[in-house]
């Protein structure tokens, strides 16, 4: 039996389409309006800098509002947890006279022990993700302003606040934590059996608890995860600050979110990824830059990311629609009893599998569909009536 002639682009082609990396080309796009409307302020190298400092604690948000996504849950709690902690750590330097070697840990540990118990509630007592989050932030918000009395905290070790300034041929601390971050997320997500699981659970949790996975303690440990580096964020943020602020670290939610949206755009298409995020985070810090230096107001930073935020969960609802359309366009039997398009999927759902045999066998009544779990191995059979 042969299989049709399909005609494929060539993988560079797919690599390189709009699709695939179209923050990349709308960062060309707005680098080459900019740097014409405005050259002698775009363009200067100091602003570069200060554009990559400062979108690096962002992007140490992004990465960790995406791990729960990953997992199929919202952490709407991430800008709160980066406040907190970031009031913490100076509170606890300033007011207990801890040293800041001391106060670090402590803080971090404390967005631990928050991701946990977001966790909890939600596969515990099945809060849904968004409700428990969310009541968790507004939690957070009272807490820090309770051992803040809603004023800044000054008087921090100057040894402190050099985490955030020190520079190594020119990039600063943060930087390179932020790109220490990515690496090891990236490697776990992408490379290790966790990491698949993790996606799996985001993709049908149902689907993979059949397959052996413990979804709940992926929803757990995505969101510990998210804990300790909003932690890190926050941290950070007080260090370059050089003082505690109540109000800066729940402003990080808007723009972390929007990256994770717009980064599953990019790349995996419709998947949440590291790269894709890292690249979202400097496209729109590139834009909202532009604008300011134009003279645009104070709020176009919230106007910029909301408009963003909206048409990159759209974009990415569509990505993951087509994606999933596309393969049960693929897996199912063609109108008179030919093969499958494209043949059998991985996984083997074809005429020499179980699904296969199933899907070809004469007077059933029932079909099975192979669906891809969104990692190697993960497969999940429903039965659908013909």
């Amino acid at each position: 039996m042969g299989r049709d002639t399909q005609t494929t682009r060539p993988g560079w082609a797919t690599a390189l389409s709009f699709k695939n990396i179209s923050a990349i080309y709308i960062f060309i796009g707005i680098f080459v309006f900019f740097a014409l409307i405005t050259p002698d302020t775009f363009l200067q190298p100091g602003v570069w800098r200060t554009m990559l400092d400062s979108g690096a604690i962002i992007a140490i948000a992004a990465i960790a509002v995406m791990i729960p996504l990953v997992t199929g849950s919202f952490n709407l709690a991430v800008g709160s947890e980066v406040g907190f902690a970031g009031i913490l750590v100076a509170v606890l330097q300033v007011k207990a006279g801890i040293p800041f070697a001391v106060a670090i840990p402590v803080a971090i540990l404390s967005g631990a022990l928050i991701g946990l118990v977001s966790g909890l509630i939600i596969t515990r007592a099945r809060i849904d993700s968004f409700i428990a989050t969310l009541g968790l932030s507004s939690i957070l918000l009272a807490g820090l302003a309770w051992i803040s009395s809603s004023q800044q905290v000054i008087g921090l070790d100057e040894g402190f606040s050099a985490l955030a300034t020190t520079t190594f041929a020119g990039i600063t601390v943060p930087t390179y934590t932020m790109l220490a971050i990515g690496l090891v997320v990236w490697f776990v997500l992408e490379m290790t059996p966790v990491g698949r699981q993790m996606y799996a659970t985001g993709f049908n949790a149902d689907g993979a608890r059949l397959a052996g996975v413990n979804v709940d303690r992926m929803k757990i440990g995505a969101l510990v995860a998210c804990g300790v580096l909003a932690s890190v964020a926050g941290v950070l943020l007080t260090a370059r600050l050089n003082t505690g602020e109540p109000s800066v670290g729940p402003s990080l939610l808007l723009p972390a979110l929007t990256a994770a949206f717009l980064g599953s755009t990019q790349f995996r298409g419709g998947r949440y990824n590291v790269w894709g995020t890292l690249i979202a985070v400097y496209v729109l810090a590139t834009g909202i830059k532009g604008l300011q230096l134009m003279g645009a107001p104070p709020w176009i930073g919230d106007l910029f990311n909301g408009v963003a935020l909206l048409l990159a969960v759209g974009l990415s609802k569509w990505e993951r629609t087509a994606g999933r359309a596309g393969a049960v366009g693929r897996t199912l039997p063609r109108p008179g009893g030919g093969e499958s398009r494209g043949g059998a999927p991985e996984g083997g759902s074809g005429p020499g599998s179980d699904s296969g045999r199933s899907a070809h066998a004469s007077g059933s009544g029932s079909s099975m569909v192979s669906r891809g779990a969104g990692a190697p191995g993960v497969q999940i059979r429903e039965e659908t009536k013909r």
